[in-house]
């Protein structure tokens, strides 16, 4: 794609504002897929923004569920989730290194199984060394990808620690040279045909946790809700001084991007 570049460059310190418990899940390097109706504008370094929104004692019951169980999967049965889930604060960053289809990321396997069944949205942005902020700054947040401030990025970037994460996962590009080759489709002849057996040998706990998760995100499913926490955009450049205009939505559920730029007003 000639203009894949160009969508990389066109962003200065993008930052992307999530409801909690996901947005520290993400910081914490618990969270490795990011998932969107619409694949990532870019690949390196993405800000976290956490929303207004404070989190039902439920939400965050469902989502440590279904990560405990997913990282079982793999063997990890320690996970450490964050003492406290702070709102309307930067929390950190993550790399973004690619973005695949869920069918894509669900047959994938040269990643671990736990990362697989993070497959739940029409694309999963790809998330790698997750950095928190030792002191998080307060913010307001907007919809879709937007540039920090400069002067919020600034004091953010001298404030970064680095996060041990549960299980170190490395999503393999298909070309080394081409920072985004993990792109929609790239690796698609390697998984077609495949029947991802997973799918179908789940225990009853983690169907139940997936489910949990999914009822968790329902929340933000109203219409007109400002919402945050998983889908993509198109692949066209943008000005650097534009900021994209398109809505957060929820990780199961698909929006019609939005017209303008809007704060969120949780």
């Amino acid at each position: 794609m000639a203009n894949r570049n160009r969508n990389i460059v066109n962003y200065r310190n993008p930052c992307l504002t999530m409801h909690q418990p996901w947005a520290s899940l993400l910081v914490y390097g618990i969270k490795r897929i990011e998932g969107r109706s619409w694949p990532a504008p870019l690949t390196g370094r993405l800000w976290i923004h956490a929303a207004g929104k404070v989190p039902d004692p439920s939400t965050i019951k469902a989502m440590e569920d279904f990560y405990r169980e997913i990282y079982a999967l793999d063997g990890i049965t320690d996970l450490k989730f964050p003492e406290h889930y702070p709102t309307s604060r930067l929390l950190g960053c993550v790399e973004v290194v690619g973005c695949l289809t869920r069918e894509e990321l669900a047959n994938w396997e040269e990643v671990p199984e736990g990362v697989r069944q993070e497959a739940l949205t029409d694309y999963c942005w790809l998330c790698e060394q997750p950095q928190k902020l030792i002191v998080p700054f307060e913010m307001r947040g907007y919809q879709g990808v937007y540039n920090l401030e400069r002067k919020v990025y600034e004091g953010a970037e001298r404030g970064l620690a680095e996060v041990r994460t549960p299980l170190r996962v490395t999503f393999p590009l298909p070309d080394a040279r081409d920072a985004f080759s993990l792109k929609p489709g790239s690796i698609g002849s390697s998984v077609r045909g495949s029947n991802n057996q997973s799918k179908g040998d789940k225990s009853p706990t983690l169907t139940a946790a997936i489910a949990g998760a999914r009822a968790a995100a329902t929340q933000f499913a109203k219409p007109n809700y400002n919402q945050s926490t998983t889908t993509s955009v198109e692949h066209t450049p943008i000005p650097s001084r534009t900021r994209y205009r398109v809505e957060d939505i929820t990780p199961q559920h698909n929006e019609q991007p939005s017209a303008s730029k809007m704060k969120i007003r949780d």
